[in-house]
């Protein structure tokens, strides 16, 4: 890995693999990242993140995923980010910890969402607690209010973050606020911080405002035709880019509607990658046949620009 390499483009939201019997199943990271940056040409991963049901999984779980990541990503990944977000604090503090030693590229923090935040301050403060931990390695908040509830706006929580938390690098931004998102980006340009968009059908318009990448879960499976929406986006070719997005949002439209989460996600990847990725943990519960069928024919009838 290189972890000076300035973080950009697309960041996949990795899912944790298990066996049929609901236990992580370590063996097929090294395959999983292979995957990645051969099929997807997707070169940086978010692990024990929303997808990656992080929250589901017991600390040494965590541990054993994030060090597996490290591990296989050496000398092929240019980015493994792994979230030690958690309700309790010293639980955050020790896998930060744990990912400074095992030498991760940066760590990422949600918001606490049972017991919450009600103010910048009390989020700055439990934050600082967590990064203050690992603090040679960069830090990234992962704000996603619509699942922890915490809607403190990020313009609001950059202000002066770097004097109490100076491993402070950007935010993982997964939310529709893009108002917020653009006035983060207008206001702290100087600061060269990093922003990633979390919210994978609308990475377009984030772009447009200038994100710098994206962390998602469809950069698993369809890393490689969003990158080609970044390349096109670049030039610039917007007729392209939208087409891409389009698409993108179309499969994904297609497959909310059936009832779209992480179990889905699974699944999705599964059948794609060839990598079995397993069922999830209760209270979420595995992808229906239905789903399966109907999702692989979606995407199957799916035409690309490219000719795909």
């Amino acid at each position: 890995m290189t972890p000076r390499k300035k973080l950009q483009g697309l960041v996949a939201a990795t899912v944790t693999p298990m066996t049929p019997d609901g236990q992580i199943n370590l063996s097929v990271i090294r395959q999983y990242v292979d995957y990645l940056v051969s099929e997807q040409k997707v070169k940086s991963v978010f692990v024990n993140g929303t997808t990656g049901e992080g929250l589901s999984l017991n600390i040494q779980e965590r541990k054993q995923l994030a060090e597996e990541w490290v591990c296989q990503g050496k000398d092929k990944l240019d980015h493994v980010i792994i979230h030690v977000g958690a309700l309790s604090l010293p639980d955050s503090q020790e896998l930060a910890r744990h990912a400074a030693a095992i030498g991760a590229s940066a760590i990422a923090v949600i918001a606490p969402f049972f017991f919450k935040p009600t103010s910048k301050d009390e989020l700055i403060a439990f934050l600082q607690k967590v990064a203050s931990e690992a603090p040679a390695v960069p830090f990234y908040y992962y704000h996603i209010p619509p699942l922890t509830g915490v809607k403190i706006r990020v313009e609001e929580l950059l202000d002066g973050i770097k004097e109490q938390i100076p491993t402070f690098q950007g935010v993982k931004f997964s939310d529709t606020d893009l108002l917020d998102l653009a006035q983060c980006i207008n206001k702290n340009e100087r600061e060269q911080f990093v922003f990633l968009y979390g919210v994978d059908e609308q990475l377009l318009s984030a772009l447009a405002i200038g994100a710098n990448g994206a962390v998602g879960s469809t950069y698993n499976y369809l890393g490689r035709k969003t990158n080609l929406m970044l390349e096109a986006f670049a030039k610039p070719d917007l007729v392209l880019a939208r087409k891409y997005q389009f698409l993108t949002g179309e499969f994904l439209s297609f497959v909310i509607k059936l009832g779209f989460g992480v179990a889905q996600i699974k699944a999705v990847m599964t059948f794609v990658s060839g990598i079995p990725m397993g069922p999830p943990r209760l209270p979420l519960v595995d992808a229906s046949e239905e789903f399966i069928v109907k999702a692989k024919a979606k995407l199957d009838s799916t035409v690309w620009p490219d000719g795909d």
